[in-house]
């Protein structure tokens, strides 16, 4: 797609924007200089820097790109895209200085969000715009931070459809442990690196819900990535920063909001853990993710979160509420894109026990082991795809938690 029809235009305005800094300004203090000023443009022409955003997100996803990286000083002048987990600059897109990128970002921001973004350096936020060729919204997640004193913006697309549940290849067993109508409360977990599509799965769930559960569903996320409209079930999403203002606050206020399934959208600090906890004892069922990429690692990251005299109470109630944990990695596939790969835990009374008694050690063997209950290791997962042709024996091992444990399972093959 070409992006040149307005450029003259647009880079008209930003070298009107950026001339006026003055010289003696640099790092911090350059940027707030452009953090005011953004307000003294016409409407007229932030609209022209806007739909050039636009312009490029469109761009993004007619590459089926996962991501775009724009300003910065690790950019180069360019703008960057991840095109099936490989990140390449886009030599068609224009290119920009430092400045000139930061005012693209910046212009699209409200004076609050400014204000967070140059008081915390971070600014997490969601951003949608109409895409008239497909007819339809489409939504980001968006992160903004400092690269070397300039702005730099990475957004990440979201779906526009969620993927069946039924696709994910899960055993029904652990179907079941994930339904609100076989099981009303527990704790169900979805864990992984940055980027291994924890947040697609959780809507997968909430999906699967949605379709026959007349059940009222709470989501607290920073930011609310997919938007679900009320089918069988009643749907709030509750974004941080915006509708609640912490995940502690949105699991504590959930307790008034008479929930049935509460969808807690990372894990991210002990005052969350502790209330996610709490409201899954108190008979709701709550998902949550956790950046860890096994379930014995998801596990002991809970109960090491908190301070070490609360550790012995918060295992003892994480061996009671636990139900599941879904580790999951995306993989290279032979066909150039990627495929999931996952670790699958069902909280047994064997299971339960060896958290109780501390014994998280013996718990992948148990996973090894628990093949007809609907677990597998992500080795075992990864052998599966492997001798499905789906990807590479390279691929096999280096994705592999366990690497002593895949050339095992490799060399029966």
């Amino acid at each position: 797609m070409a992006l040149s029809a307005d450029i003259n235009d647009l880079k008209e305005i930003l070298k009107k924007i950026t001339d006026t800094i003055p010289e003696y300004l640099f790092g911090p203090d350059r940027m707030s200089y452009l953090y005011g000023y953004i307000d003294k443009i016409s409407p007229s022409e932030r609209v022209i820097l806007r739909q050039y955003i636009n312009k490029l997100l469109t761009g993004m996803i007619e590459r089926e790109a996962s991501d775009i990286e724009i300003g910065g000083h690790g950019n180069g002048a360019y703008v960057w895209l991840r095109i099936f987990g490989k990140k390449e600059r886009v030599k068609e897109f224009a290119q920009f200085t430092t400045d000139e990128f930061s005012v693209l970002i910046i212009n699209l921001l409200n004076i609050n969000q400014r204000k967070m973004l140059e008081k915390n350096r971070n600014l997490d936020f969601s951003y949608s715009y109409h895409y008239e060729r497909r007819h339809v919204d489409v939504r980001f997640r968006a992160d903004a931070y400092y690269d070397l004193d300039s702005l730099a913006l990475n957004m990440r697309s979201i779906n526009m459809n969620v993927r069946p549940l039924e696709g994910l290849d899960f055993h029904p067993n652990v179907l079941k442990t994930m339904s609100h109508s076989y099981i009303k409360f527990g704790l169900s977990l979805i864990t992984g690196i940055t980027g291994s599509g924890k947040s697609s799965t959780l809507d997968s769930i909430i999906d699967a819900h949605n379709k026959i559960d007349p059940a009222h569903i709470v989501i607290i996320a920073a930011p609310i990535e997919f938007v679900h409209k009320s089918n069988a079930s009643i749907i709030r999403h509750r974004e941080v920063g915006r509708d609640v203002t912490s995940f502690k606050d949105g699991v504590i206020q959930a307790l008034r909001q008479d929930p049935d399934i509460i969808v807690i959208g990372e894990m991210r600090d002990p005052d969350t853990i502790l209330a996610a906890l709490e409201v899954t004892d108190t008979g709701h069922k709550v998902f949550s993710t956790l950046h860890t990429s096994s379930a014995v690692e998801s596990i002991d990251r809970i109960i090491a979160e908190v301070q070490p005299a609360e550790q012995e109470r918060v295992r003892n109630r994480l061996a009671d509420v636990l139900v599941s944990v879904v580790s999951q990695k995306l993989v290279p596939s032979l066909d150039g894109k990627r495929v999931l790969a996952k670790e699958v835990l069902i909280v047994t009374p064997s299971v339960k026990a060896a958290i109780k008694n501390n014994n998280t050690g013996e718990i992948y063997m148990m996973i090894n082991q628990g093949g007809p209950q609907g677990m597998i290791t992500m080795e075992q997962d990864l052998k599966r795809l492997y001798m499905q042709k789906r990807i590479s024996l390279e691929n096999a091992v280096s994705y592999s938690n366990n690497k002593t444990r895949i050339h095992q399972l490799l060399s029966a093959v």
